[in-house]
């Protein structure tokens, strides 16, 4: 088997000065490309603290966290910043758009921010993303003017319009209806399966959880089933 996109050896994170409080404890994860994984857990488990480990969002006490090929232990922040915005997307449960902005905007501007200015190349990307979502016909419209599926689909398509390797998405469907929910999990599952984009989601909805290829449980910092 190839080696591993995403590989989490012997993770602690630990918080607090005076006291401390262990978030992760021997943590080891490897997601391979072209996975759909689940990431269970109940409240305080550890779960987010996890998924910002593996997002590069924060360091952790110790332990190793290699992302497509590379050591990130010893990487300064600016590199971090770099490996993150060409390796990883990221979707969340609530969507995280700014209501200023249009659909075609909001996609456009992690990139947008990213260069200093905005292109017809640019442009012509966030508008094949928003019609890969199915939002062709509403890629002009604020985020108001979207249902929450809606807005959701844009929050994926904002994450998509990079091609990352790597998507995490946090309960991304947990503030939307069961219809919504479908469509949104629907969706993920088919750049999954067209572009082998791997994919963590971490998820409270057994049935999302289900639907995965494989589930990996967290009960107070540790990992307790990891599914083959």
């Amino acid at each position: 088997m190839a080696d591993p996109l995403l590989q989490l050896e012997g993770i602690v994170k630990e918080y607090g000065e005076a006291v401390r409080t262990r978030a992760l404890d021997g943590v080891d994860v490897a997601l391979h490309s072209g996975e759909f994984v689940a990431l269970i857990g109940p409240s305080g488990s550890g779960k987010s603290t996890l998924l910002n480990v593996i997002g590069l969002l924060d360091r952790p006490s110790a332990g190793r966290v290699v992302l497509a090929g590379t050591e990130t232990t010893s990487l300064d922040d600016a590199a971090l910043t770099k490996l993150r915005g060409r390796t990883l997307g990221f979707v969340f449960q609530f969507h995280h758009l700014l209501p200023g902005f249009t659909a075609l905007e909001n996609v456009m501007l992690p990139e947008w921010g990213d260069l200093g200015h905005g292109s017809a190349e640019l442009r012509k990307r966030g508008e094949e993303a928003l019609t890969a979502v199915g939002l062709e016909r509403r890629m002009h419209h604020t985020p108001s003017q979207l249902s929450g599926g809606e807005a959701q689909r844009v929050a994926i398509a904002r994450a998509l319009s990079r091609r990352p390797a790597l998507l995490l998405a946090d309960e991304p469907t947990g503030n939307l209806d069961t219809v919504s929910a479908n469509e949104v999990f629907d969706l993920l599952r088919d750049f999954n399966r067209r572009l082998q984009t791997t994919c963590l989601i971490v998820t409270h909805d057994p049935r999302i959880a289900d639907r995965c290829d494989r589930v990996i449980q967290i009960v107070n910092g540790r990992i307790v089933a990891p599914e083959p």
